[in-house]
């Protein structure tokens, strides 16, 4: 008697806000594999070795919510987390550490402030869709794996590149620094889409500016315009970054991407191809990548096939080398190839499960691995060892709600 009296009371106190509260919505991704995993034998001369894995793909939760404020125009804000579904990856749970922003939408377009993929990252929607689960190119090669927040600080406790008085993330710097699926401290505007046309982009404020100690004013810019015709089915986009101060004080690393996607009916075939050209004191470090995309519908599901490669840095092996993106040892045979294919079944609109096969394909020098892969022979870190090759057999289940 007293439950039920007690949900009554919960009720009735809710009830009061409803209106405002009936444009909030929780919602979550959780994405999970189970699989057996093998590092391949390195090229430092230690062995190979397999395991079993249940790895968690960028599963997450968060709430959201929209209000009409007048005049056409909608007030929303959206707090997003990690959610760390294996207890093994030592991660906590990170309020607002995923796409978290507040921000006002009208005819005009969207403006918002706070944490978001960027414009340049935003394009990964055009041609990933040869993917199952969370092992593909996106995750492993195709912009050079993810970093969450600020731009590099040259003044943390220890110097560049050391955690100290800062975060990790704005201590970490150097060549190859990721070009971000996610940035903070940052301002977004996306056009509306007209024509099929849409503009979107996104500026990372200069908060770590120096005129003591190291003189640096790192900030970033990213672009992107795309455009999708015939009802959707063909799509293409390009994106431009520029990150000053990141790699070098007084130099801005750029980039450019392109991507697109084709949709026969019989088929989706997705490509993609990038550069980047980070800045250093000793010349200028080059990294391409390319991948191509596809999924061919079968009853409920599709079958899913990727395949993508990293060339080696182009430049000075003493500036590109040491610090390559794929943080490998020095020396210029840094490259990678990854190929992944399998099947993926739709329950519903919520619920798909997949098996599949992925690999990447190291250079001696390269340690690609994807977000998510299990320790590697040593048994504490995820990033292979130079040279060797994971690859995974693995069931998979993705549940929207």
């Amino acid at each position: 008697m007293q439950k039920k009296l007690l949900g009554l009371a919960v009720a009735g106190a809710l009830a009061a806000p409803g209106l405002a509260l009936a444009q909030v919505e929780v919602y979550g991704f959780i994405n999970m594999s189970v699989g057996k995993f093998k590092y391949s034998d390195s090229s430092t001369g230690v062995g190979s070795i397999s395991k079993w894995d249940v790895a968690s793909h960028a599963s997450n939760y968060g709430i959201r919510g929209r209000e009409n404020v007048g005049g056409g125009q909608t007030a929303w804000f959206q707090i997003e987390q990690n959610a760390p579904m294996e207890r093994s990856n030592n991660v906590a749970i990170t309020p607002a550490s995923r796409n978290s922003a507040v921000g006002l939408q009208g005819a005009w377009g969207n403006a918002f402030m706070g944490q978001w993929t960027t414009p340049w990252a935003d394009l990964d929607a055009l041609w990933g869709v040869g993917t199952v689960g969370g092992w593909g190119p996106i995750t492993s090669i195709i912009g050079r794996r993810e970093t969450t927040g600020t731009a590099p600080n040259y003044n943390c406790a220890g110097g560049h590149g050391v955690a100290g008085a800062c975060d990790a993330i704005e201590a970490a710097g150097g060549v190859g620094h990721p070009f971000w699926k996610r940035i903070s401290n940052a301002v977004f505007y996306q056009s509306p889409v007209f024509a099929g046309v849409q503009v979107k982009l996104a500026y990372q404020t200069n908060e770590g500016k120096a005129t003591t100690g190291v003189v640096a004013d790192p900030s970033m810019w990213s672009s992107s315009v795309q455009w999708a015709g015939l009802g959707g089915r063909v799509r293409v986009g390009a994106a431009f970054d520029a990150h000053k101060d990141f790699t070098t004080p007084g130099e801005t690393d750029s980039g450019f991407r392109v991507t697109g996607g084709w949709n026969f009916g019989f088929a989706d075939l997705g490509l993609a191809y990038e550069t980047m050209t980070y800045k250093t004191v000793g010349g200028d470090c080059d990294a391409k990548q390319m991948g191509i995309g596809l999924a061919v519908p079968i009853g409920q599901g599709a079958i899913r096939a990727s395949y993508a490669v990293a060339d080696d840095i182009d430049g000075p092996t003493a500036s590109c080398a040491p610090a390559n993106p794929a943080g490998g040892t020095a020396g210029g045979d840094n490259g990678a190839k990854t190929w992944n294919i399998g099947y993926e079944y739709r329950f519903s609109k919520r619920t798909t499960v997949g098996i599949g096969y992925a690999t990447i394909e190291n250079d001696a020098d390269a340690t690609f691995t994807w977000t998510g892969a299990p320790p590697n022979q040593g048994g504490a870190s995820n990033g292979p060892l130079p040279g060797s090759d994971p690859s995974t057999f693995f069931v998979n289940m993705v549940h929207r709600f």
